[in-house]
Formats: C-alpha cells, structure tokens, sequence
C-alpha cells in the first residue's frame, strides 16, 4: 500500500534544519516551516488556523497544542507534540524517526501524537475510535 501523502507544518519550536531532513526522509510529503509561511512568531491560534486551512499537521515542541481544551480533536488534521529532551536537532530527528518506524503515517492524521522519550501515545477523536 502507498505511503499516503501528507502535508507537514512544523512550529517555530522546532529546528529548521529538521525541515530539511524531513523533506529527505518523506519526498512525497509536503513539509513547510512556520519561517517559510510568514507565520514566524506569530500566536499559537494564528498557526494552527494556517495549519486548518491547509489540511496540515502540526508538529510542535508546544505544550499547548497538545491542550484539547484549545485545540479539540476532531477539529484538526492532526498534532504531533514532542516531549524529549534536550530539544535539539539531533534528539528531535531521534523522535520522529522512531515515529514515523513505528506507527503508519495514516495514523497521524485527525490525531493527537504525543512522543516523548519513552513511548508514543496516539489520542484521536471519540468519533473515529468507535
């Protein structure tokens, strides 16, 4: 089965060399960083409504987009929030190779994917676990 494409946003939390190294890994998907959409330094709501109109996933460092009381599920084409530390380039590509070696990118979308040092958590929707 063919890897599905994905659209990609990450936040200004997260290196943007990791864009690079991104787009390497998944050639087919589409990866942009805040910097790159003139959404550097602009509010939390203001990128995640970017992300909404996009059909992207967010993939932050910021506890906030993790909040469901913020940023419902099933309100959003996904979140994957990082929990490692230190939030350095290499240890932020560490995290997401595991991710994306453990769990298929379908399960990305509609979800919240929590990932830290550990383990990966994926909460999604009560409308899509049933």
């Amino acid at each position: 089965m063919p890897e599905q494409v994905l659209k990609i946003l990450l936040d200004q939390n997260i290196p943007v060399a990791v864009a690079k190294w991104l787009r390497d890994s998944k050639p087919g998907w589409i990866i942009r960083h805040v910097n790159e959409v003139d959404l550097a330094g602009k509010p939390d709501e203001r990128i995640f409504e970017w992300a909404q109109a996009d059909g992207s996933i967010v993939i932050t460092y910021d506890e906030d987009f993790a909040d469901v009381r913020m940023f419902s599920l099933g309100r959003h084409h996904g979140v994957i929030r990082l929990r490692v530390w230190p939030t350095t380039i290499e240890k932020t590509i560490e995290a997401l190779d595991r991710l994306f070696k453990q769990v298929p990118s379908h399960e990305f979308t509609d979800s919240l994917v929590v990932i830290d040092d550990n383990k990966i958590r994926i909460r999604k929707s009560r409308q899509q676990s049933h």
